[in-house]
């Protein structure tokens, strides 16, 4: 029992959990991020065919980044914390 007392005083030390971004600022950056995505999504779709399709890959991988940030952003601002 000595170590669930010392854990469970340790547990009531400890500060509470703080976030790094103020969840007031998340609708606005869910909305910049997935806005950032559908116009990458729109260059992307209009982007000339080239052999190697470098610019290609980055632009789509820029706007997944985006997007994915985006969604986990706007799934926190609905109060569904992921």
């Amino acid at each position: 029992m000595a170590d669930y007392a010392s854990v469970q005083a340790l547990h009531k030390a400890t500060p509470p959990f703080a976030p790094y971004i103020p969840t007031g600022l998340l609708p606005y950056i869910a909305f910049v991020l997935l806005g950032a995505t559908f116009g990458l999504a729109f260059y992307f779709s209009t982007l000339p065919k080239d052999k190697i399709p470098v610019r290609e890959v980055a632009v789509a991988s820029t706007a997944s980044l985006l997007g994915g940030f985006g969604v986990v952003a706007m799934f926190c601002t609905a109060g569904v914390y992921v």
